[in-house]
C-alpha cells in the first residue's frame, strides 16, 4: 500500500490550499483517513479525521478554517484549507487505516504518506 501526498506550497496568509493523498495498491477497504502535521521543533499532531460513513473531527485550530473529505471510489484524501496563518505552516502527513488482502486473510494496518510542506508567510 502506498500513500501518495501532494498539494503543499507557499501561500500567503489569508490564502487556500487543497492537500490530496491517493492511495494505491492491494486494498480491501479503508477505514478512519487523516490528515496530521509537524511544525519545526514540534510534535506531529492531529489536524483532521474522517471515518468511512463521513464523520470527521477537528483540531480546535483549525474548525472553520479547513474541511477534511473523501472520495472512497477513488481512494483519495483531501484538506481544503481556507484562511491559512503562518502558524498552519508546517509539513502535513495523511494516514489512512487500511485493509489489505493477505494470502487467506486479512490484515489491517496504518500506513503514512512522505509528507507535503505548506508554507504560509506573513
Amino acid at each position: 500500500v502506498q500513500l501518495q501526498a501532494s498539494g503543499g506550497g507557499l501561500v500567503q496568509a489569508g490564502g487556500s490550499l487543497r492537500l490530496s493523498c491517493a492511495a494505491s495498491g492491494s486494498i480491501f477497504r479503508i477505514d478512519v483517513m487523516a490528515w496530521y502535521r509537524q511544525a519545526p521543533g514540534k510534535q506531529r499532531e492531529l489536524v483532521a479525521g474522517i471515518t468511512n460513513g463521513g464523520s470527521t473531527n477537528y483540531a480546535d485550530s483549525v474548525k472553520g478554517r479547513f474541511t477534511i473529505s473523501r472520495d472512497n471510489g477513488k481512494r483519495i484524501l483531501y484538506l481544503q484549507m481556507n484562511s491559512l496563518q503562518p502558524e498552519d505552516t508546517a509539513s502535513y502527513y495523511c494516514s489512512m487505516k487500511v485493509t489489505t488482502r493477505q494470502l487467506i486473510s486479512l490484515a489491517t494496518d496504518d500506513y503514512w504518506g512522505q509528507g507535503t510542506k505548506v508554507t504560509v508567510s506573513s
